[in-house]
């Protein structure tokens, strides 16, 4: 990855607020698309979902995280299912937010700032198609706002190689066992917190210091 001012430069190219119409059920299936108490919904696949949701969940306007599966062709799928890459799910994570605090923009441009949305079906050493980096947009503005910004990052070689991110429509998000929820906040002295999420961690506090709740 190219060393950029990359939250600079996004925010100078890209402009767009998100009007997800989606209302979050808890266990198992979310795949209903209504506006509540005017929160909005994005969904992210950018690997494994303890780094992603310990990240999220720092933020200001950010009021849930969630994790679990979406994008594939199994109703209620499993961990251990998934993991099998059959049955076509990526890990994501659902997020319900507040957009006069923090605006879809926003979320996109962190997003693709801690993790690497150029390697193919990978994150890391994780490997398979579960790890695949993915946009699940909610609706036409957050389609846009998407694409608009991988082809400006791409435009502006913000990465040595090209977005390889699938932008494609939220169909229904499956909520994963409850020991994947809060996973970094109830596991932090697990080896995989201290050596892979901790160092994500440090490096996003840094540079969105002014995003976090306080």
């Amino acid at each position: 990855m190219k060393v950029l001012k990359y939250v600079s430069l996004v925010l100078l190219i890209v402009g767009c607020t998100s009007q997800a119409q989606e209302k979050s059920t808890h266990k198992k299936e979310i795949n209903k698309m209504e506006t509540t108490d005017n929160l909005n919904y994005a969904t992210f696949g950018g690997g494994c979902f303890w780094c992603t949701e310990a990240i999220f969940e720092q933020l200001e306007g950010v009021l849930k995280v969630e994790s679990g599966y979406s994008g594939g062709h199994v109703k209620n799928p499993a961990y251990r299912e998934v993991t099998s890459g059959r049955t076509g799910h990526a890990e994501v994570i659902h997020i319900t937010y507040n957009p006069a605090v923090i605006d879809f923009e926003t979320l996109l441009d962190i997003f693709f700032n801690t993790h690497n949305p150029t390697t193919l079906n990978q994150q890391g050493a994780d490997k398979g198609t579960q790890y695949r980096s993915a946009v699940f947009y909610h609706d036409i503005s957050q389609m846009e706002a998407a694409n608009k910004m991988v082809k400006a990052l791409d435009d502006a070689q913000v990465f040595e190689d090209r977005i390889v991110t699938e932008v494609t429509a939220f169909d229904a998000f499956y909520v994963a066992e409850n020991y994947h929820q809060d996973y970094y906040q109830n596991n932090k002295t697990q080896g995989y917190c201290q050596v892979v999420i901790n160092p994500k961690l440090e490096k996003f506090q840094k540079q969105y210091k002014d995003k976090l709740k306080k």
